[in-house]
């Protein structure tokens, strides 16, 4: 095959697909790329009309390298951190049974504790409780949820659920949110692709790959399996009930309840970004992870519970609804004795590269897209750096990509 590097094909336009599409352009590679729906974003899209909802609850982390990156090329555009914790826009956690304004102190300790030295080859409720006894480490492992989508994150890697407890529970918090929903950063990710020359078609999807030049697969695990053929492109990931939910606007609701009995997390988006919902009206996302056995049915049950303990009377105030099981659409997640670095490598020979948020590459949540897409457009071009992206976190190494 012709695998020159001038003509890089990028399969799917989602986040993962648009960022290597930008950094291969912006080194002067005619870049075409193939997104099988009619609309970019993949699960970064906002959904049209009255209520703009993501696919799941959505946050760009502070610290995380795609702030930086988008920021740099005037593509993140306003973004809103959590409001103050005032009335009306109150947190509260769900543990004993009922809504408490505190955690067990003990879920502050860890989530304090440095990432070093957290073993990587124990599961988290394990390591935890070691720590600050079982309550606690129990407490902190459900919370943690709300950056995992999985329904026992106890049983993970400690190392793995460690950093994205620090990370979710950060002091000032580190969750910011895009003014509009995620689809607006999309579509100037979109345009700074079209002013780069990217040749982008939708409702184009690509059942072979070419032959000439590089080839960026940027699809969920699932797809990219059966566009290559390999069997081998499987990794552990969540499964979890999302939940989309107008209401009526009341004064007082909470704005966001952390279950911490089991792992749960409902959040009122309009509290930082109004626009999200008509006047009067305040849009809800949560989700509640269940087991490979459990039905919808029971993601909904424990979500309606949640509800009418934090928003009473919430039924009769009802404007939209939306349900949905999410399996394996929310990343990765890494049993004890893995890493990373043991996910499917981003480099597949023959000039066939992987991206997306279960790949091998570093970061929570879309962090993993946006560094596997750097790397993936880096390799493609034949290069050993990061181009101009920003540090990727610690210990990306293309070498084992």
């Amino acid at each position: 095959m012709d695998r020159s590097t001038d003509r890089i094909t990028v399969v799917g336009g989602g986040f993962a697909g648009l960022t290597a599409a930008i950094t291969a352009a912006e080194s002067g590679a005619r870049v075409t790329l193939h997104e099988a729906h009619h609309t970019l974003g993949g699960r970064a899209r906002t959904a049209e009309g009255r209520y703009l909802t993501n696919d799941g609850p959505h946050a760009l982390y502070r610290r995380g390298p795609h702030r930086t990156w988008l920021e740099q090329r005037g593509l993140l555009g306003p973004a809103v951190g959590l409001p103050p914790l005032r009335e009306g826009s109150r947190f509260f956690f769900h543990r004993g049974g009922a809504l408490r304004r505190t955690p067990p102190p003990g879920l502050l300790k860890l989530a304090l504790r440095r990432t070093r030295h957290v073993p990587v080859d124990v599961d988290f409720l394990t390591w935890a409780t070691s720590v600050a006894g079982p309550e606690a480490a129990r407490a902190a492992a459900h919370y943690s949820a709300v950056a995992l989508f999985h329904h026992d994150p106890g049983s993970l890697s400690a190392a793995f659920v460690q950093e994205r407890l620090r990370r979710a529970a950060a002091v000032p918090p580190e969750a910011r949110f895009p003014v509009g929903g995620w689809g607006q950063v999309i579509d100037r990710m979109a345009a700074r692709a079209w002013n780069l020359g990217v040749r982008i078609e939708t409702a184009a999807r690509v059942d072979a790959l070419p032959e000439d030049g590089p080839v960026i697969v940027a699809t969920s695990l699932d797809a990219a399996r059966r566009l290559l053929g390999d069997e081998s492109l499987r990794w552990t990931g969540g499964r979890t009930v999302l939940l989309d939910l107008a209401l009526r606007t009341r004064r007082g609701d909470p704005y966001i309840v952390s279950g911490l009995d089991a792992p749960a997390w409902l959040e009122r988006f309009t509290a930082q970004d109004p626009s999200l919902a008509p006047a009067g009206e305040q849009l809800l996302q949560g989700q509640f992870p269940v087991g490979p056995g459990a039905s919808r049915a029971e993601g909904t049950a424990r979500a309606e519970r949640l509800l009418d303990l934090g928003f009473p009377g919430w039924r009769g105030r009802v404007t939209w609804r939306r349900d949905s099981l999410a399996t394996g659409r929310t990343g990765a997640v890494d049993l004890p004795g893995t890493t990373w670095r043991d996910r499917p490598r981003i480099d597949r020979g023959n000039g066939v590269y992987l991206s997306g948020d279960q790949v091998a590459a570093p970061g929570v949540l879309s962090e993993v897209s946006f560094n596997s897409g750097i790397t993936a457009a880096s390799l493609a071009l034949g290069r050993t750096d990061r181009l101009s992206a920003p540090p990727a976190g610690p210990g990306l190494d293309l070498k084992r990509a």
